[in-house]
């Protein structure tokens, strides 16, 4: 029997709207990272990979060809001024990405990697330092508008290495003016999605520890501040989908960066070590979409999901589009739970019950329902196998050779 037609008629008997379940599969987004496909990688050692994108405009045809592969990736996240375009051309930009048919995602600045930060930025004593970061955060703002981008990611490496370095509450009050300024700017219809970590490369003490002071910032700021949260910038152990539950419930949920790591920030393709972290995490998204609190719906129907990896070992391309598929199916796992009987099962205080229904679906086999989905919107049943037999990989290598560049500044 045709292994998806034996699928859906366990789903369909399971009580699985199948059909739903395929148009929210085809309407999935996922966003690759423009430096993802160059030579970045480690803090201790970058390998150049041949065929690893050079310039801005190589990274956006790589990133058209992962969303050709899968059809569900069609933006692709900036790092400003690593994707800084000759003459500060982000209309041309745009509208490069847009003839390769995606769009420019996210906007990142850059306040970490300069001479000048080394004691912070947004959270420097020095003032001159915190308006130059802030110039820079502002100057994002205006690439936001001329990109089309919605979103402006956050992300600090700001913080002390030593007791008595800095005055850890002054620090907060000079983040939060920052901040504030820097929302002040965004375009009418954007984001500030606000990132944490709660280590490195600050060891004393990070100014964004953790989601409670992102989550506090973006209170201070406004509605269009929300919450970033990024798999790998937690302490091992903790519950991140409980985190996402909760900012779910309070609408201040704005984007996810997807990776994995086993014991600190390792930005490994997401789902290669946890990968029921992923299905929970995807399973509470899923739930708070189909919540009747009107704010919970809309913050679940309106997180940007977006991939921050660097691939050092593993190539480039292959690995952006198993973080893609990973993502796919932990999203497709999560919309099989069967949401009414889960309910029926908590209401009951069955324990083991509940807990079942949520792994029925987590074991469920979902390549077959995916490969049906893909032939559907008329994109390779297998990514996988279809960019290996492209020759695309042996074109690159062949046309950009291996370059030593680290995936920062472009020439």
């Amino acid at each position: 029997m045709n292994p998806y037609l034996f699928l859906a008629e366990q789903l369909t008997a399971d009580g699985i709207d199948l059909e739903a379940v395929k148009a929210a599969l085809k309407a999935q987004r996922i966003e690759t990272p423009s430096w993802g496909y160059a030579n970045s990688g480690t803090r201790f050692k970058t390998f150049p990979h041949p065929g690893a994108a050079r310039s801005t405009r190589e990274k956006l045809d790589d990133a058209a060809m992962v969303h050709k592969m899968t059809g569900i990736a069609p933006s692709v996240a900036v790092h400003i001024p690593w994707d800084k375009p000759e003459g500060d051309d982000y209309v041309a930009m745009r509208q490069y990405a847009e003839s390769r048919g995606i769009v420019i995602g996210a906007v990142n600045p850059n306040v970490f990697q300069d001479e000048v930060y080394r004691l912070g930025s947004l959270g420097n004593p020095n003032g001159g330092t915190r308006e130059l970061a802030l110039d820079h955060l502002i100057e994002c703002c205006d690439i936001m508008r001329k990109t089309g981008s919605r979103d402006l990611s956050l992300w600090f490496a700001d913080g002390t290495n030593y007791a008595g370095q800095d005055d850890l509450r002054a620090r907060k009050r000079r983040f939060e003016e920052g901040l504030r300024q820097t929302y002040a700017h965004l375009p009418a219809d954007g984001r500030m999605l606000i990132e944490y970590k709660f280590f490195e490369p600050a060891f004393y003490s990070t100014d964004v520890p953790d989601w409670g002071v992102a989550y506090a910032f973006a209170l201070k700021c406004g509605p269009q501040a929300q919450v970033l949260v990024d798999l790998g910038h937690h302490a091992p152990g903790v519950n991140i989908e409980q985190i996402v539950a909760f900012l779910l419930d309070e609408g201040r949920l704005g984007g996810f960066h997807f990776n994995n790591r086993k014991y600190a920030d390792d930005d490994l393709i997401v789902g290669s070590v946890n990968p029921y972290e992923l299905f929970l995490i995807f399973s509470e998204l899923v739930s708070a979409s189909d919540s009747a609190d009107a704010i919970t719906r809309s913050t679940a129907q309106n997180v940007a999901y977006m991939i921050d990896q660097s691939h050092n070992i593993e190539g480039k391309m292959l690995p952006m589009l198993v973080s893609v598929i990973n993502c796919q199916e932990a999203y497709a796992k999560a919309l099989l739970v069967n949401r009414v009987k889960l309910q029926a099962a908590q209401q009951a205080g069955d324990v083991l019950g509940a807990h079942e229904i949520l792994n029925a679906a987590y074991k469920t086999d979902v390549r077959p329902l995916l490969a049906q989905v893909r032939t559907e919107m008329g994109t390779p049943a297998d990514p996988i196998a279809a960019y290996r037999a492209s020759g695309y990989e042996a074109k690159i290598a062949r046309e950009r050779g291996t370059a030593q560049n680290t995936g920062g500044y472009q020439s």
